[in-house]
């Protein structure tokens, strides 16, 4: 059976149909003006616009004097430059903006591309947070031009925004799957196992690891399903299909609530269509046997 990609999922840059360029290509616009991509904690700060919503557009807009970064070049969207501003999440939002938020579990309302842009922007934020000084010697860093890295003037260290690899991964057995849970999630609610990457793993040696430590069983064949970035901070999420190969069930309950196999034709409720997660549930549970 065919099944489509990851890639056009929200929080990849395919998303944008090659329609956004990153500020690391070409020389910073003179001007600060174009399109405004508005963070206040993790919401999207947007426009209204008759039954949908876009960015603020043109300069600065009113209301946002006490923004807690300067406008933060993005990259360029079409032929308008994207600013990027952070928002106390205190302050009150600006007269002719509303608050959406960004967070696929909380049931964001924006369009795919402006989820993209809002999470390409929280990656940003974070990273400049981060990055302001030196790892090795603790010297304020520069921004290496034409690049998202910072050099430390002092002792020449060069480093770059950190994503976190982490594994996400569907446990098949024939007409089956397993799924689990963690605690705090909505009633019923159950998703993928995943963990992050340790130093000197495979992806293949993460998912028998994460799998077997926060369920207890041990899987065979993996697949790799595709990948999403995930702004949350900053998350690479790896997707697999692994196939079931022993063990019963025994739960890491500092990591989970419940874990059990679910028939593949009577599914409880998963995450959104908006990650990785979903995408696979959908494709490879859901559709597939």
């Amino acid at each position: 059976m065919s099944r489509p990609g990851t890639v056009d999922l929200p929080f990849n840059i395919d998303c944008l149909r090659g329609g956004f360029v990153p500020a690391k290509r070409g020389p910073k616009p003179p001007v600060v003006e174009g399109q405004w991509v508005i963070v206040r904690d993790q919401e999207l700060l947007v426009v209204p616009d008759g039954d949908g919503v876009r960015l603020p557009s043109g300069p600065p807009p009113a209301g946002l004097e006490g923004a807690r970064t300067a406008p933060l070049w993005l990259g360029t969207l079409g032929d308008a430059p994207c600013w990027v501003l952070a928002c106390d999440p205190a302050a009150p939002v600006p007269a002719g903006l509303r608050a959406e938020t960004l967070v696929p579990m909380r049931g964001t309302r924006l369009p795919d591309d402006l989820l993209s842009l809002g999470g390409m922007a929280m990656q940003a934020l974070h990273w400049e947070s981060t990055s302001g000084h030196c790892p090795r010697c603790g010297e304020r860093t520069d921004r290496i031009e034409g690049e998202w890295g910072k050099r430390c003037p002092r002792c020449r260290y060069e480093h770059y925004p950190h994503l976190h690899p982490a594994v996400i991964t569907l446990v098949r057995d024939r007409d089956r799957c397993l799924l689990a849970r963690k605690a705090g999630w909505a009633p019923g609610r159950y998703a993928l196992v995943a963990g992050f990457v340790d130093n000197g793993e495979s992806l293949e040696a993460t998912v028998r690891r994460e799998v077997k430590e926060e369920v207890g069983i041990d899987v065979g064949e993996i697949t790799y399903v595709g990948s999403q970035n995930w702004p949350f901070p900053s998350q690479l999420m790896i997707g697999f299909v692994a196939e079931y190969a022993g063990g019963d069930i025994t739960i890491d309950h500092d990591e989970l609530e419940d874990a059990r196999w679910f028939p593949c034709d009577a599914l409880p409720s998963g995450p959104s269509r908006h990650s990785i997660a979903g995408f696979i549930i959908e494709h490879y549970a859901r559709a597939g046997r």
